[in-house]
């Protein structure tokens, strides 16, 4: 029986139903899976937290290859078919949560006793961006994070700050992490089959920011005030801000002092050049 099947034979003896709602689309595909699996670079000292196991068939390949797993749910109704088809696996654990509530820090002392730990995702389309920036910002010791995202969203947060394809989440991405594409994935890879392309994409958390910035915050703040109106100019965007709060004059002497042009638009800045403009804000607005 091949793995659709499978699935499928799998959730109707256990009367379970695929849930929109939550975004479900399980994957089946062995290759993809393998792919995933050598992304995430197991051994017998790698702790990992799979978020949104799903049916387990992913979780059946992180457990016999890591240390421990931890696998966090928010369907209550899958959590028995998840424990009873890892019984095997005394080094795995399923918690029934919603991760966007869960204290990550929490969470990998409780678990991980504090150890480095690489996260494993198939993220539901609908909270992607949400999910990634918790793990960004909260990162209690991640060292990698693995997810699969639909492919728009793969080639924005991979995209160079600046360049094609880039957006504000981008910005993040690129200020926590080293971002690579790991492969591309079709519809047929899931089952029920989602209506666009997916993309398994590989974050390498920094140690350190690849640049110097007065308050991060204000950075972000400032990147995403650049991109609510994308077809307006930096200037514009900013000076209408009302969390910025920085009048048109004093945006223009910055922008001159640095050498950027007025009429330059927010997506053709790279990060240091966002993080220049965020320092000399914050200077002025502190004489």
């Amino acid at each position: 029986m091949d793995n659709k099947k499978a699935l499928k034979k799998q959730m109707a003896q256990n009367n379970l139903h695929f849930n929109k709602a939550l975004g479900q689309n399980f994957l089946t595909d062995d290759g993809i899976l393998d792919e995933i699996i050598g992304a995430a670079c197991l051994d017998d000292n790698t702790n990992v937290l799979e978020i949104g196991p799903g049916a387990g068939a992913l979780t059946l390949r992180l457990a016999p290859r890591a240390k421990k797993v931890v696998a966090v749910e928010l369907d209550t109704s899958l959590i028995p078919m998840l424990t009873e088809s890892l019984s095997a696996y005394s080094n795995t654990k399923i918690i029934n949560n919603d991760i966007l509530k869960v204290d990550l820090k929490n969470l990998i002392d409780e678990e991980f006793n504090g150890e480095p730990v690489r996260v494993v995702a198939n993220l539901p389309y609908y909270i992607t961006t949400p999910i990634i920036m918790k793990l960004l910002e909260e990162n209690p010791g991640f060292e990698s994070i693995i997810v699969m995202v639909q492919k728009e969203v793969a080639d924005r947060l991979a995209a160079i700050p600046g360049g094609k394809n880039c957006g504000a989440i981008t910005y993040s991405v690129n200020y926590y992490c080293e971002a690579q594409k790991v492969v591309d994935v079709p519809p047929e890879a899931f089952v029920p089959a989602p209506k666009v392309w997916s993309s398994v994409i590989k974050l390498d958390l920094r140690d350190n920011p690849p640049v110097e910035c007065e308050n991060v915050n204000h950075l972000f703040e400032l990147i995403k005030a650049a991109f609510l109106m994308r077809r307006k100019t930096l200037l514009n965007c900013i000076s209408n801000s009302n969390t910025i709060k920085c009048d048109k004059e004093t945006l223009k002497s910055i922008l001159s002092e640095l050498g950027i042009s007025e009429t330059i638009r927010g997506e053709a800045l790279t990060l240091t050049e966002f993080a220049k403009i965020s320092n000399m804000i914050i200077k002025r607005q502190s004489v």
